[in-house]
């Protein structure tokens, strides 16, 4: 019996199918969305911050339970816990995901310009909105 595959909201690098590939998960129905009322926040990596007059723009995918734990297992990532949101499609649906956000946010004086480029071309290439694009830092 195959693995169930649960919805999966990602916002920061792990919206690179290709690198989750390559850190064993096989992610499957790859598609554009947003999540309204969240804020993109850089300290060493990216986490979701509560805000009603934002949106976070990021790649919903289908996962396993056994790919997310693989997943969020890794050291830098552990201090990651899931939460429901509800994503918006470009296609103006909306579907239910887990998405993954630090319990205690980065200060305001913690930042990764590194990995704020990273993102910003991950986020350039997959076609997210180019205002939100520039709005990476």
């Amino acid at each position: 019996m195959a693995s169930r595959r649960i919805e999966v909201f990602f916002y920061g690098l792990f919206m690179d199918a290709d690198l989750l590939r390559t850190n064993g998960a096989h992610p499957v129905d790859l598609r554009s969305a947003c999540v309204p009322g969240f804020a993109l926040r850089i300290g060493q990596r990216a986490t979701l911050l509560q805000n009603p007059d934002a949106r976070a723009y990021g790649i919903v995918m289908k996962l396993t339970h056994v790919e997310l734990e693989q997943l969020y297992s890794e050291a830098s990532v552990r201090a990651y816990r899931a939460e429901a949101v509800l994503a918006e499609l470009t296609d103006g649906s909306q579907v239910p995901a887990l998405c993954f956000n630090l319990l205690v946010p980065p200060g305001p004086e913690e930042a990764n310009s590194e990995y704020a480029a990273k993102l910003r071309d991950l986020a350039r290439r997959l076609g997210l909105p180019s205002n939100y694009v520039e709005s990476i830092q």
